[in-house]
């Protein structure tokens, strides 16, 4: 007999990138075998909410029905609670929401603060529903609110704590609950999540008390899924944005999610052409619910994906072309801009392909579409049935199932799926500069030698991605607007340099030797200019440079002999592919051999102990070593009474 061992941990990659893997690391799940050798699994998926229900809704007609709640309504990311400032009356919110037909779906986290006093973390703690650690006390990690404790939900007294706070929370008008930060979500450790030896003391038909990693796979089987339209992290293009609905809109699930600090990502933030583009992607999915709502009955049926890739395929313009396969009949509804406006006798389309044959069937579920009277036969399954005989095309029902009452309506029948016609998003987001100049919201790209670099000169003028071509790595990736490499004009976090414009003064293929350069300006304030120079080195490809100096462009006499000092901080932020396996190496002043790894904590240099002109990026799984080499040079200028001074930093 052969045993086989598959790890399959799974991890969420909240921002996804060129150098991410995948979005979710693996998809966590278990599978059960009955004495009667059968099978089952199930998988957990892992303010102006009123200005934007009345915008999408009454001033823009477009389809919407949910508006979702972020962990933001809470009182510091306290779950079951309500911030008394921005959500001072959740019932009056959801009322007013409901009443323009909107549902409200609010977030809960696996992650309980650990705060004396809270009532949610005071009974689970009298309820003893924790998780504990390997030594057999609650284990403890940080998520949002800081340090956080965590039901076991492999425990049903924990299970009926945890209901009962529900029922509690959803008395204040919650229409659904946003699981979130499930797998479960911790901070500062390398994995992710909790340690594999936490334990749980699971009920005894789930497996009884077991380790972590027992239990941390134990779900799945979902059939459907749906990305953060528009991307979470980081700002997304029109064209972006609007492609991306045109796909979205086809998923099961579609919704738009944005991270804190990120632009607006409503349809209507990225111009006329995009909110029209994305007008059209959700009326053509709205009618397009009568089908979604078969599909998803057939996956509670069969365990059947409700989307498969065959739906669609194809672009355009910024609308994916639908097609319908050869032989099939789906059924449309009118394009309501939320299903509270629709009514069981709304006319309904059957769209007809013909296959080869000249032949299609379809199958078309409905019921009261609330409830579970289905459970007890109060639906209607109609089977359809069309062919074509010489160039007459009959469509009829072959046969009912089900006690339901079909509804008196007209049906319509359609041979063909005709798409809308909606203008193109322009491929780049036009911007009016600091300086009059046009700014095109598009990476400058230095691609030569062994490196392929993507620099962003309209914020920051940050490196945006480090490719090593080579090995196919990309050491260093990040969104539009934060991180990557990143250089400030002093030691504050976030001090000037870091978000401010900056211009394209020179860029050469060939210049002084060097296959690419890119020369950028940022004024930085107090007549101070931010200056960088990348370049890739003609006679060493396996090297790109970067010199930045800051320099006194309109600084005058009359400092009254005070000397001005200004420093310039490099913050390079690097993806890790093997976390476990990449370390910092560097040599201090003094002589000392130095490792830091992701999980050896923060550590302070200073003095001899500071690298001593080089540090390396090492990964050991690919055998692979980014060197970063700095110089610095003190210059002290004098003009008049003011005296200048700065720093200039050179890396490669």
């Amino acid at each position: 007999m052969k045993c086989f061992h598959v790890f399959t941990w799974n991890s969420d990659a909240w921002g996804y990138g060129a150098g991410t893997t995948s979005l979710y690391q693996s998809h966590p799940w278990v599978l059960a075998v009955l004495p009667t050798g059968e099978t089952l699994g199930v998988l957990a998926d892992t303010t102006r909410k009123c200005e934007i229900a009345q915008t999408f809704l009454r001033d823009k007609k477009i389809p919407s029905d949910v508006i979702w709640m972020d962990i933001d309504y809470m009182d510091g990311f306290r779950c079951f609670t309500f911030d008394k400032e921005s959500f001072p009356d959740p019932s009056a919110l959801t009322k007013h929401l409901h009443d323009n037909g909107f549902k409200a779906i609010w977030m809960l986290d696996p992650g309980i603060k650990q705060d004396e006093g809270y009532s949610v973390y005071d009974s689970g703690s009298k309820n003893d529903v924790w998780i504990r650690g390997a030594d057999g006390k609650p284990f403890v990690g940080d998520v949002w609110p800081g340090p956080c404790v965590f039901p076991d939900y492999t425990n049903s007294e924990a299970r009926s704590w945890w209901a009962n706070l529900v029922k509690d929370f959803i008395s204040n008008g919650v229409d659904g609950i946003w699981n979130d930060m499930n797998e479960p979500a911790v901070f500062k450790v390398v994995t992710k999540t909790m340690p594999e030896n936490n334990i749980h003391r699971g009920d005894d038909e789930l497996g009884g008390v077991q380790n972590h990693s027992h239990y941390h796979n134990g779900l799945s089987g979902q059939p459907l899924s749906g990305p953060d339209i528009g991307g979470f992290a980081g700002n997304a293009t029109p064209r972006l944005f609007g492609r991306w609905m045109g796909v979205g809109a086809m998923f099961p699930f579609c919704r738009g999610h944005s991270a804190a600090g990120t632009d607006d990502h409503e349809p209507w933030s990225f111009g006329e052409e995009c909110e029209e583009v994305c007008r059209a992607a959700l009326k053509r999915r709205y009618q397009l619910l009568p089908h979604f709502y078969t599909l998803f009955y057939i996956a509670h049926t069969t365990g059947a994906p409700v989307a498969a890739p065959i739906f669609f395929a194809g672009t355009v313009g910024d609308l994916p072309t639908l097609y319908l396969q050869g032989g099939s009949i789906i059924t449309l509804g009118p394009p309501h801009l939320h299903v509270g406006e629709s009514s069981l006798s709304d006319d309904l389309t059957l769209l007809v392909s013909l296959d080869e044959n000249g032949k299609a069937i379809g199958v078309l579920f409905e019921d009261d579409g609330d409830g579970y009277g289905y459970t007890k036969g109060s639906y209607l399954i109609t089977h359809y049935i069309a062919a074509r005989q010489s160039s007459i095309v009959t469509v009829k029902v072959l046969k009912t199932e089900g006690e339901w009452q079909r509804p008196n309506r007209r049906i319509h029948v359609q041979l063909l799926l005709g798409g809308e016609n909606a203008k193109l998003i322009p491929e780049k987001e036009m911007l009016p500069g600091h300086k009059g100049m046009e700014l095109s919201k598009e990476p400058v790209e230095l691609n030569n030698g062994d490196w392929k670099l993507n620099i962003v000169p309209w914020i920051g003028g940050r490196i945006l991605s480090m490719t090593h071509v080579p090995s196919g790595v990309q050491w260093l990736h990040s969104t539009i607007d934060i991180n990557g490499y990143e250089e400030y004009i002093d030691t504050e976090y976030r001090s000037a340099g870091g978000t401010e414009e900056y211009n394209i003064i020179e860029r050469d293929l060939e210049h002084a030797g060097e296959e690419e350069s890119l020369i950028l300006e940022g004024d930085v304030g107090g007549g101070l200019v931010l200056r960088r120079k990348i370049t890739i080195p003609k006679h060493n490809p396996k090297v790109f440079r970067i010199a930045s100096s800051i320099e006194a462009r309109s600084v005058g006499a009359g400092s009254d002999g005070f000397s001005r000092l200004v420093c310039l901080r490099v913050h390079p932020t690097f993806t890790l592919i093997h976390p476990t396996e990449s370390f910092i190496s560097f040599t201090s002043i003094d002589g000392t051999r130095n490792e830091v790894w992701p999980d050896s904590g923060e550590h302070l240099y200073e003095g001899n102990n500071l690298p001593n002109g080089e540090w390396m990026l090492v990964d050991k799984s690919l055998n692979v070593q980014l060197v970063n080499r700095y110089s610095e040079l003190m210059a002290k200028e004098q003009t008049g009474g003011d005296d200048r001074r700065w720093t200039r930093r050179r890396s490669e």
